[in-house]
């Protein structure tokens, strides 16, 4: 790699390669195209970027030409784009190196004008680059290398058509690289279509439990569910909440504010300035607890998450194991507790043991002391009446559509919905360029 980014990565602490890297990045320095797995917390995001900026930087390498970048990168999340944006946007300054990220909810203006203007790395969501190319702000004629960062989410539901569309327009020489946590046979249609002779590195066994990670089930009655949730999020570390529906993550919000506990949310029916300022409040520390739908689930890293809370169950194994990953990372201990009613303790048993760990599965109520072992620490709130628990997931025998389990990618976004007037509301982040429409 160029002098200049080794010497950076080493002034940031970066001084040996996590194993990813150290399987992957010999391969794809070299040009190859590569298919890469890893646990959550891996340093995935390095084991690209760092491939992108060094082949960017070679002078045998083309130019920045308007409206044509060189290197592209796809993610399932605006979240996780500006994440990656903010890892590759320094050290790409180090070698003169142009970085734009596109998704929805900002204006479209500003990221017209970056892409007439040149750059180099478009860091995108598919839907609104999709859009861009469509209305010919941008060609892909001189794309070198091309990265899909959480492949199998991008090659699943609504992702599918438009991820074919954008490769298919990338030169057919360029290189490749496919990066996430899981892969499936959803990824063979991407591998299969777009990959030349690609090297497979799968650094741990997909199930691997991570070994400073504790598992532990709650069975708990519904009435109690809010009250015990706030018991665990009111401890000082930081917390992040799971809800399976964008409407859940709202009144969740709500209904921990009202114990006392300072909360944020996370989801699709919230503006991009909402969205990010509530990232940027938990991850500064101004609100220790984040409740979120599976939007937050891939890719998102805040340092120092020490607690990760289903308050609903997730519906597949693949969900748990990234949701479950924003907590134990980089080598940190967490601790992962699900909550589960009587209904759903059969599939939560399932759902383990199909994500390949073993949880402490305890009955409990507000106030047990096993509340205080999961999560350490002086508690300032007050037990919510349990008649406001109205989120509460349907028990496990009615049948489930489309919007009482994973969110459908397209949808993500496409609501405009301010946040409440709550604390959260006086916080502020450094907006991101993006684009009107959010997938």
């Amino acid at each position: 790699m160029p002098a200049v980014l080794c010497r950076a990565l080493t002034a940031g602490g970066i001084s040996t390669p996590t194993p990813i890297q150290a399987a992957t990045l010999p391969d794809a320095l070299a040009g190859r195209d590569v298919l890469g797995r890893g646990r959550t917390g891996s340093g995935k995001t390095f084991a690209f970027v760092l491939p992108v900026l060094t082949r960017l930087a070679d002078p045998a390498s083309g130019r920045r030409r308007p409206g044509r970048p060189r290197a592209l990168i796809l993610a399932p999340t605006r979240e996780l784009a500006t994440q990656i944006e903010s890892v590759i946007s320094p050290l790409a300054e180090l070698l003169s190196l142009r970085t734009l990220t596109v998704f929805g909810g900002v204006a479209a203006g500003p990221q017209i004008r970056a892409l007439r203007a040149g750059v180099d790395i478009v860091v995108a969501c598919p839907g609104r680059l999709a859009d861009h190319v469509e209305a010919g702000h941008v060609r892909f004629d001189d794309i070198e290398i091309t990265v899909l960062d959480e492949a199998d989410h991008m090659a699943d539901l609504g992702f599918l058509p438009v991820v074919r569309r954008l490769l298919e327009l990338t030169p057919a020489g360029s290189q490749r690289l496919l990066f996430s946590a899981t892969l499936d046979a959803a990824v063979k249609v991407l591998v299969q279509r777009f990959l030349t002779d690609p090297v497979t590195h799968s650094v741990d066994a997909e199930r691997a439990p991570v070994s400073t990670m504790a598992h532990h089930v709650l069975h708990v009655l519904r009435d109690e569910r809010i009250a015990v949730l706030a018991g665990l999020a009111s401890a000082p570390g930081r917390t992040v909440v799971f809800t399976r529906t964008k409407r859940g993550a709202k009144q969740v919000t709500r209904q921990l504010i009202a114990a006392g506990v300072p909360a944020v949310e996370l989801h699709g029916n919230l503006a991009q300035a909402a969205r990010g300022r509530n990232l940027s409040a938990f991850a500064r520390g101004q609100v220790r607890t984040l409740v979120a739908t599976d939007i937050a689930a891939r890719g998102i890293h805040v340092d120092d998450v020490e607690l990760v809370i289903h308050a609903d169950p997730p519906v597949e194994h693949k969900s748990y194991l990234h949701r479950s990953g924003r907590t134990a990372r980089a080598g940190a201990a967490g601790t992962v507790v699900t909550l589960t009613t009587a209904d759903q303790l059969r599939e939560v048993r399932e759902l383990a043991r199909k994500a390949g760990i073993v949880p402490t599965i305890t009955q409990l109520g507000p106030g047990d002391p096993m509340l205080t072992k999961l999560a350490p620490g002086k508690r300032n709130y007050q037990t919510p009446p349990p008649a406001r628990d109205t989120s509460a997931p349907a028990p496990a025998h009615r049948p489930r559509g489309p919007r009482s389990g994973r969110a459908v990618p397209r949808a993500e976004g496409t609501s405009a919905t301010t946040t409440p007037r709550t604390g959260a509301a006086a916080f502020s982040a450094r907006s991101r360029v993006g684009v009107r429409r959010g997938r």
